[in-house]
């Protein structure tokens, strides 16, 4: 089955086999000529991936263009093709092959973060800075970001949320020693301090997912249990005095914006003598 097309992509860009005028466009460039796109929102790059693809080129060559645009004379910044620029220096080679484009730096972003998510080769940290950069460079809100990357908002959302762990344990989830699962339910844990010592735990134990959600469990469980202990003495005084006016016994259940109050009755004539004193007998 065709994979589903996220958005427009780099097939905008690239001329396509059949067009025409495809070898005029292609041009040898020198590496040295070319900088790193400040729209890269890949952080990270595996070096056994980049060697992997220097063997390649050594045996077959460089068979897709890098994509670049021009920014001033004879110089040039990368739009698509870092991996293959590298493994080319890598090599020690001085020139690849180069397509020049013309495109907005807000393009540029957009076109580079639905490429990677297209390929899947984003890591969640790096996904999460893309869609902060889009917001914050570009003026994109979630839904407009959802939109363009072909995803409900709720997952760009969720994506953002994990800018809110500690930095210690963003590094971890960028270095994919910590899942994205785990990066979620470190955030129902709340304290940075706990966050942090759970990711360690997470690295050096191998922690579950399912391990960190009961621990996030307990800590709301145990949050309402001080509250209800707070709020404890008055809840008995009410109590008391409910019981000594209806003669009964009575418990209030309280929660922080909703309760429930039960009152025993013992017979249906003890039932009538209750509503009455409650006026709705």
């Amino acid at each position: 089955m065709e994979r589903k097309v996220l958005g427009r992509g780099l097939e905008a860009l690239i001329p396509q086999e059949g067009t025409s005028n495809v070898r005029e466009r292609v041009q040898m460039l020198r590496t040295d000529q070319i900088k790193p796109s400040r729209f890269q929102p890949r952080l990270s790059f595996a070096q056994t991936k980049i060697e992997e693809l220097a063997k390649s080129i050594t045996e077959k060559g460089v068979i897709q263009p890098v994509l670049v645009r021009n920014t001033e004379a004879d110089q040039y910044e990368l739009i698509a093709g870092e991996r293959r620029l590298r493994a080319v220096k890598f090599l020690g080679l001085s020139e690849i092959p180069a397509i020049v484009r013309r495109i907005a730096d807000a393009d540029l972003l957009e076109t580079s973060i639905i490429e990677n998510v297209q390929r899947e080769e984003l890591n969640p940290i790096e996904e999460a800075k893309a869609y902060q950069r889009l917001a914050t460079e570009f003026g994109h809100t979630q839904e407009s970001i959802a939109t363009k990357v072909g995803k409900d908002k709720s997952s760009v959302s969720n994506i953002l949320r994990i800018l809110n762990l500690p930095l210690e344990v963003q590094e971890y989830i960028l270095k994919n020693l910590i899942s994205f699962g785990h990066a979620r339910a470190l955030l129902s844990l709340g304290d940075p301090k706990k966050q942090l010592k759970i990711c360690r735990n997470i690295v050096k134990k191998g922690l579950s997912v399912r391990q960190i959600e009961n621990l996030g469990s307990r800590r709301v469980s145990k949050s309402k249990s001080a509250w209800r202990s707070n709020q404890g003495t008055d809840i008995r005084d009410l109590e008391e005095k409910l019981q000594h006016a209806l003669g009964t016994k009575v418990v209030i259940r309280a929660g922080k914006k909703r309760g429930k109050i039960e009152i025993e009755y013992y017979s249906l004539v003890d039932l009538e003598r209750v509503l009455k004193l409650l006026g709705v007998g």
